[in-house]
């Protein structure tokens, strides 16, 4: 009995070592905007993450005016005349992953989730569903996902002499790693 009692405590304090925040403030953020005739992508590397993973929430923050385009023009535009980084400086997300019984953080692997949450960008909120991966590896959690967004959605304007260079549709890749939280 007592071997019991000692395996049960072990078992315990083995759980709760990994229901602890996981978190980031150099994630990375990508999007593709590709039309018939011309396509730009631009990088964030300033990304804010966050993991709870006893609760299985996720968080985002992306300062909207790090993204780094190829041309300098390029992102003159897209902080003044699209995203009004002026006014909206950040877009956010924050969500919970669904069936989190299904990801071992105790265990390295790569796990598929899907992410209910709620998508901040340029004063819109909106609810969404996002696939992607939980990756354990050590004491790295790392988080990705690929998904579409509509600029329409958020309230973006593309002015109509430019809807043939930027698509309303943009492809938007995740990938952040995400080491313990220190405890204070």
């Amino acid at each position: 009995m007592k071997k019991v009692f000692m395996f049960l405590g072990m078992a315990v304090s083995a759980s709760l070592s990994f229901a602890q925040v996981f978190s980031t403030s150099t994630g990375v953020v990508e999007f593709v905007s590709k039309t018939k005739f011309e396509e730009f992508t631009a990088k964030n590397t300033q990304v804010q993450a966050a993991i709870s993973t006893d609760k299985g929430t996720v968080q985002f923050k992306v300062p909207v005016n790090s993204f780094q385009f190829e041309k300098d023009l390029m992102q003159t535009h897209f902080q003044e005349n699209y995203m009004e980084s002026a006014t909206y400086p950040t877009s956010t997300f924050k969500g919970k992953i669904k069936d989190l019984g299904e990801v071992k953080f105790g265990a390295d692997g790569t796990y598929k989730v899907v992410v209910d949450g709620t998508f901040e960008m340029h004063g819109v909120s909106k609810e969404m569903s996002v696939s992607g991966v939980v990756v354990v590896d050590g004491s790295t959690i790392t988080l990705k996902s690929n998904f579409t967004i509509l600029c329409s959605d958020y309230g973006i304007k593309i002015p109509k002499n430019n809807v043939s260079q930027v698509s309303n549709s943009i492809d938007i890749s995740v990938n952040c790693a995400l080491s313990p939280k220190k405890k204070k």
